[in-house]
């Protein structure tokens, strides 16, 4: 992400779901409670973090990262995902899981 940023991409413009654990920023986030949170991802300033699992909920964005890091809806993960990317799609974590789900269609 940060060379996304160092290359002029505005933080508005990325959005990184996690596929296990939610991402430590949005989980402090949360900790203000839902309406906070939701209404951060409204506003587009910045980097918005979610969990896989609310993709349904996100708006597209130009980048979106997705971290491959458990859980079991990869493959659903990944296609929410693609759905959203508007220019760039960003996919980390086991090369091994990543290739199993994307080589059976997503």
């Amino acid at each position: 992400m940060d060379l996304l940023l160092d290359s002029g991409r505005a933080p508005g413009d990325i959005l990184v779901l996690t596929t296990g654990e939610q991402h430590p920023w949005a989980a402090h986030e949360l900790s203000f409670g839902e309406a906070a949170y939701w209404a951060q991802h409204e506003s587009g300033d910045d980097v918005f973090f979610a969990g896989a699992a609310a993709a349904d909920r996100v708006n597209a964005r130009p980048v979106v990262i997705v971290a491959v890091n458990g859980g079991e809806a990869v493959a659903d993960a990944l296609t929410g995902a693609r759905e959203r990317a508007g220019a760039l799609l960003i996919v980390c974590g086991d090369p091994q899981r990543i290739n199993a789900v994307l080589g059976a269609g997503v």
